[in-house]
Order: C-alpha cells, then structure tokens, then sequence
C-alpha cells in the first residue's frame, strides 16, 4: 500500500495496513470526508466514480456507505473515466469527488484519488491534512439522523461527450467527410463503453474494437506502453484502418498507432494536439520537465512561450493557471486543454487529434514526421539505504553549473541538444535518470555519462 498526497493506491486484500483493505479504505474515505468539511463546513455533497477494475464494486460499496456515514450525501456516477468524474464534480455543484482507479496499475491494484470542489487534484498542502487526519484517525461519523444519502446517475459519460463536441476547435463536419476508420483498444476497462460513443458522435466512418468489455479483467498490462500493445500493433499492421487509439482503464492517458501499426510515441500525443490547438488560438504551454522538448520546440515555433513543471498533474495544472497557458500535459499521453476542465482528458486529446488529422489531409505516419524527431532513455541508480540524495543532486548542480539547470523537481541539465533529469523516488532509494536527444544512443550516452560523475561521487 502506497499512502501519497494523491491518494491511497495498494493491492487488494491482506492484512489492515499493508494491503488495500476495506478497513484502511475506510479510514482513508473517513479522512478525506473530514478534511472537505474542515475546509467548508457547509459542505454535503461528494461525487463518486470508478474503473472497472475487479475490486471496484467492493471498492465503491464500502467508499459510499463510509461518505454516507460521514454525513455526506453520495452522487454515484457509476463506471466513468477519472475526466468525467472531475467534470462531474463541477457540472454537479459538489463539494469534492473520488475516483476509484489505480489508473495503469495491473488488475490487483485499486486507488482512491482524491478531488476538490473544483474537481481538480488536491494540492500537496491539501493531500497532507488527508494524510494527517487519516494517521490520527481524527474524525466523527454522523448520528442517524444526519446519515448522509445515495443517489444514482449514469447521464455523465453522455454529458462528457457532448462538452467535448460543444469545443470551438472541435471539427466534427472535418472529421465527418474525412470518413476515419479507427482501431481501439480500451484494456477491457470504462473506455470500452465511453470511446465508441464518442467515435461515433464524431463522425468517425467505422470503429475496430479490441478489449471494449468493461469486465475489469484486463488482458494485457494496462499502461499503454510499446511493449504491452502487440495485439492492437498487429491489428492495424493487417491494413484497413488510419489509427488506433489505445487508453489506460481511467482514461487520462491516451497513445496513437499509425495506419502501419507503428507506435506514434505517447510523448507526442500532447504535441501533435498542442501544435493543432496553437494553430487556432496562439498561447502558452506546460508539461513537465521529463516531457520531451519537442513540445517547447512546436510552441516556439508560434512564436509562443513554453514553460516546465514539477512532475505530477497538480503541478502542470498549477503552472498552466500561473502562465495562463492554453495548451498542456505530460509525456506519458496526458492531455490538459484548460477550455474544458483542468485534468488529462483522452477524450478530448482524440477529438482535437481527429480535427487536426482531418485538416491536414495527412497519413497519421506523415504527420508524425513533421514534428522534431527526440528519444527518451530512461535509467536508474540504486543507492544504500540512508543515502543523501539531496547532498549528491546539490553537487550534480555545481559540476554541471555552465549549462542551463532546473532545480523545481531533481536537477533537469538542459543541454544544447539534448538534456538530463534526475529525480530521487520518494519509495526507494534510488535516483530515476530521464535522458533526452535526438538519437536513442545519444540519449542513452548522456544518461550514462552524468550516471557516471554520480556513481563516481558516491
């Protein structure tokens, strides 16, 4: 079990406090209800949604009956994407939400995310006072005549749907002539019932479904990853479609396949969108700083400015508002267009993707090709327990002091050409080594390079 900031993410079953057990969902759902009425006493009202992952049903039964007993009224919105949650906290008026996913954690694992009355991801501040109340266990459920009660509401997929057609950069009629086919592959989780609907809204000639069932059994490992995506890769390698979209069980995270079934790369999904949203409506951008320079590269070219964030949605989403930014995200698919809501949404990262497509007139391969080509390696320095990580990534700064460095989140070195981010993990004690060039080797070389001076310092 994982306690963070964001949430309560564990494997399902085992003993009360290493595992995700009803009894700690209960203390954590306890202390997230505590923490909404400290903040507004007033408050009454909570949205719930969830994945279909297995454990979701005993998941939701002991979340709503815990809120109930806290004295909140509960809006279950049933399986939904976590955007549609966050949207359904605003569109309801409500005072916070949970979303029960474990997003791209494999079958066993469950979650609850954590949202405020915005609908948005609590703050660091914020998730601490959750954590705190839930150490102490320092709250006070409702006598019988203060129980809170349960209401039902499936309309909020449809309503997502029809928010993201209602977009101005939205090109329905384009996609419509355009006549798409299109592949998904939805991990047997809530896209299997939300993307069709939004495809076929869209416009899109046909749809190829692959892994649609929301059973929760999910037939490959659900990050949409290169390495876990051969079924969907050798479905569109047959022919007859123009792309392919594949999500994580929650929704937030979105990856292409080309009409060849080669991976588009999940660190240009945000870019190919983004350099369609700054075509129309010139602005800022963000991602994070292990995202790939290809975005500040696009945004530059508008003649437009790029900012970088700490890792984490809630800090991307921090400095969009800071820099009022129009576009943004992460590198791992995530799509943040501040026209609809502050949170990742694949849905509308799809229908922007399509409008963009349609524009163009191009082969999804061709417009892979327009925009700068980068590769990221990705490595790893384990470290002796008790380690100084922070002593090490303070001298890092020193030696590496002529060239450009970013100390918001580890120490990003941004080369000319290429650059290097470390962070420590905040689970074990080791320093994650993001590299990024215009070649894997060079990637991969740098990497080891700067890996080298640590290991050498240590």
């Amino acid at each position: 079990m994982i306690k963070s900031i964001s949430g309560l993410r564990g494997e399902i079953g085992g003993a009360a406090g290493n595992g995700l057990t009803p009894l700690d969902i209960v203390k954590f759902t306890s202390a997230y209800a505590t923490f909404i009425r400290r903040c507004n006493p007033a408050a009454k009202h909570i949205v719930v949604g969830r994945d279909a992952r297995l454990s979701g049903e005993m998941v939701r039964q002991v979340v709503c009956g815990t809120l109930m007993g806290m004295g909140f009224d509960v809006t279950d919105i049933g399986l939904a994407s976590t955007p549609t949650t966050e949207l359904a906290v605003t569109w309801l008026k409500a005072d916070g939400g949970l979303i029960l996913t474990a997003s791209h954690n494999p079958r066993h694992w469950n979650a609850l995310k954590l949202l405020n009355e915005k609908g948005e991801f609590l703050s660091a501040a914020d998730g601490n006072q959750v954590l705190a109340i839930a150490e102490s266990e320092d709250f006070e459920y409702a006598t019988v005549d203060d129980l809170g009660h349960y209401t039902r509401d499936d309309s909020m997929n449809s309503r997502h749907i029809q928010s993201v057609l209602d977009l101005d950069l939205v090109d329905v009629e384009a996609i419509r002539k355009a006549g798409f086919s299109v592949a998904i592959d939805c991990v047997n989780s809530v896209g299997g019932l939300i993307l069709p609907e939004l495809l076929e809204k869209l416009g899109v000639r046909s749809v190829r479904k692959l892994y649609c069932e929301p059973t929760g059994d999910f037939q490959h490992n659900p990050e949409p990853l290169e390495k876990n995506l051969s079924d969907i890769m050798g479905l569109m390698k047959q022919g007859g479609q123009d792309v392919a979209f594949v999500v994580d069980p929650d929704v937030d995270r979105l990856a292409f396949i080309d009409e060849t079934g080669c991976m588009y790369g999940e660190e240009y999904t945000l870019v190919t969108v983004a350099d369609y949203v700054l075509r129309h409506t010139p602005g800022n951008t963000v991602s994070n700083l292990s995202s790939t320079r290809a975005l500040a590269d696009v945004t530059r070219s508008y003649g437009c400015e790029y900012n970088a964030a700490a890792v984490g949605e809630v800090n991307v989403t921090t400095r969009m508002k800071e820099t009022g930014a129009v576009i943004g995200g992460e590198g791992n698919g995530g799509v943040i267009y501040p026209e609809l809501h502050y949170g990742r949404d694949a849905l509308v990262g799809i229908a922007l993707f399509l409008s963009h497509l349609a524009h163009t007139g191009l082969k999804v391969s061709e417009l892979r090709r327009t925009y700068p080509e980068y590769f990221i390696a990705k490595n790893r320095i384990d470290l002796k327990p008790g380690t100084d990580v922070d002593a090490i990534l303070q001298k890092v700064k020193g030696i590496y002091s002529d060239q450009k460095v970013n100390d918001i989140d580890g120490v990003k070195i941004d080369f000319p050409d290429k650059w290097v981010h470390l962070r420590k993990s905040n689970t074990e004690p080791i320093i994650r080594v993001y590299s990024e060039a215009h070649s894997m080797a060079e990637a991969d070389e740098i990497g080891q390079a700067v890996m080298k001076v640590i290991e050498e310092m240590i």
